[in-house]
This record gives C-alpha cells, sequence and structure tokens, in this order.
C-alpha cells in the first residue's frame, strides 16, 4: 500500500469514527445479511437480503424460494458464524481447519462424489478429487492432486504474515485482508 493511500485509508477511517457510523448501523448484521446474500446468489441462489434476514432472525422461510436455496443460506451463514468466532480466537489458518469451515458451507447442500480420483464427501469439506473447469471456453483450475500441497503452502504464508503484521498498524492489517 502507498503512503498516499495509506493516509486516504486513515483519513476515512477517521471520518467514520468521527460521523458515528458504528453506533447507527450492526455492522455484523449488515454484513452477515450482506456476505451471506451475494455469496449464495453466485451460486444460484434468489434469496433477498430481507428474506435471509427473516431466515436468520426469526426462522421465517420464504414459500417463494426452493428448500435448497435456504439451506444453502443457512449453511452459509453457520460458517460465517463458525468463521467469525475462529478469526477473534486468532488461531493458525490449517488445511484442518478451513476443510471444518468448507463442510459448514455446504453441510446441508454438499453432497458425496465418486470420480476416478477417489471418493470425496463435500458436505464434510473434503478437498474435491476431480479437475474443474468453468465458465464458457471451460476455464480449467489447478491439478486437484496439487490442491492439498497448494492449500498447506498457502496457509503458511498467510500465517507468516499474519504474525508479521504490528496489531496497531490499521493499514497492514486492510493491506492483508484485502
Amino acid at each position: 500500500m502507498t503512503e498516499e493511500n495509506k493516509d486516504i485509508l486513515l483519513q476515512l477511517l477517521n471520518k467514520h469514527r468521527e460521523l458515528g457510523m458504528a453506533e447507527q448501523i450492526d455492522y455484523e448484521k449488515f454484513y452477515l445479511y450482506s456476505i451471506v446474500t451475494h455469496s449464495t446468489a453466485i451460486e444460484g441462489s434468489t434469496v433477498t437480503e430481507v428474506e435471509a434476514q427473516l431466515l436468520f432472525d426469526e426462522g421465517i422461510t420464504s414459500n417463494k424460494r426452493s428448500i435448497v436455496e435456504q439451506n444453502m443460506n443457512i449453511d452459509l451463514k453457520a460458517a460465517y458464524d463458525y468463521g467469525y468466532a475462529w478469526i477473534k480466537r486468532h488461531e493458525d489458518i490449517t488445511v484442518e481447519s478451513l476443510i471444518k469451515l468448507a463442510s459448514k458451507v455446504m453441510a446441508r447442500t454438499g453432497s458425496e462424489y465418486n470420480t476416478l480420483g477417489g471418493s470425496f464427501d463435500a458436505s464434510k469439506g473434503e478437498l474435491r478429487k476431480v479437475n474443474v473447469t468453468a465458465g464458457a471456453g471451460g476455464r480449467s483450475y489447478m491439478n486437484y492432486l496439487k490442491v492439498p500441497q497448494r492449500l498447506e503452502a498457502f496457509c503458511k504464508e498467510l500465517n507468516a504474515r499474519r504474525k508479521a503484521i504490528d496489531p496497531s498498524d490499521i493499514c497492514a492489517i486492510y493491506d492483508l485482508s484485502f
């Protein structure tokens, strides 16, 4: 992050604090509804933020949405809650902890798969054992055999970068998070 960008970020954070924005909006719930609704929309859910709020806060389901869509939102909320509590404990990020997080994301909507590479259960957060393509033209992603090793390396790098940050340097924290 450049010095100019750091200055801008610090000015915006100060302005946010001066305006008392944190007291006007329940950001934890705002982020929860927004993140869950938009993330599940990427996967095909049509549940709205208002419907998610009713589902999460009141247990009211929508007769306009499929049970799969609503379960997808419930699962992602559970993962969000788990991840939020987990990160507050400042524990290392490991492949095992990411698998546990993934199991919460897919608890009600994941399936067991039997492939040439072996069997895996997405509802348990297990790493895939099949290659993946997506989009027009079939863009290929990393070979599934490389995923465990690369994920382990990613966790080690991320943990090292987290430990190297001065907790009072808000700009470094934002820089890493982005």
